[in-house]
């Protein structure tokens, strides 16, 4: 439909147009009962991630203590509510993400990151296993400067880690969070109904360090 994939980001002005009208979701999460959109309680803070496809990835984080709420979506790119098919031709600019929101007096930002580096490989570039495209980049979006301080101190610390290891450099995308545009339904919490569900998500043995 879309023609060869590829593997560099488009410019803004050669991103597809998009639409107006915002993705319907799910009224509530299948595992955790909360509410996959906002408003959210007072209090909540949020993350946005990307570590490949986001089937797997999400479980990693509804599984943690602290999480109110996530759902699976599309961030760091231009083209406004795209739809899957659009994302995976590579002509929106945006990657798999998983938005996290969490409770920081039960789970910090940082512990949430620890999970992320972690769950990945985050030296593969447009690609994670065997899935390959530019959706499938690591990514960490921040929120605000506290964020951005965690997010750069905590990638140079794993870093070190994978290069200790014999990894490569890291090639996670970090910067400022853009829209969360949130997937279709059938994504949502996708590993939750279909725990068979195929999923090249991994990580590369490589703990966080401290």
């Amino acid at each position: 439909m879309f023609g060869r994939r590829s593997l560099e980001i488009p410019s803004p002005d050669r991103a597809l147009p998009g639409r107006s009208e915002t993705m319907p979701v799910p009224e509530r999460h299948t595992v955790l009962g909360n509410p996959l959109v906002p408003p959210f309680p007072e209090g909540l803070d949020r993350a946005v991630v990307a570590l490949g496809c986001f089937w797997g990835a999400e479980r990693i984080f509804w599984q943690l203590p602290g999480v109110h709420t996530t759902a699976v979506g599309y961030a760091g790119g231009y083209t406004p509510n795209p739809s899957y098919e659009e994302v995976c031709s590579g002509r929106t600019g945006h990657t798999e993400a998983v938005l996290v929101v969490f409770d920081p007096s039960v789970i910090s930002y940082e512990q949430i990151l620890r999970e992320f580096w972690e769950g990945h490989d985050p030296t593969q570039g447009m690609r994670q296993g065997n899935d390959v495209g530019t959706q499938y980049r690591s990514g960490v979006y921040w929120h605000d400067e506290s964020q951005r301080a965690v997010a750069e101190s905590t990638r140079d610390a794993f870093a070190a880690a994978l290069a200790e290891a014999g990894f490569g450099a890291i090639t996670t995308e970090v910067a400022p969070a853009g829209p969360f545009y949130y997937a279709e339904p059938y994504h949502q919490q996708y590993l939750d109904k279909n725990p068979l569900g195929y999923c090249g998500i991994g990580g590369t043995g490589v703990s966080c360090p401290g």
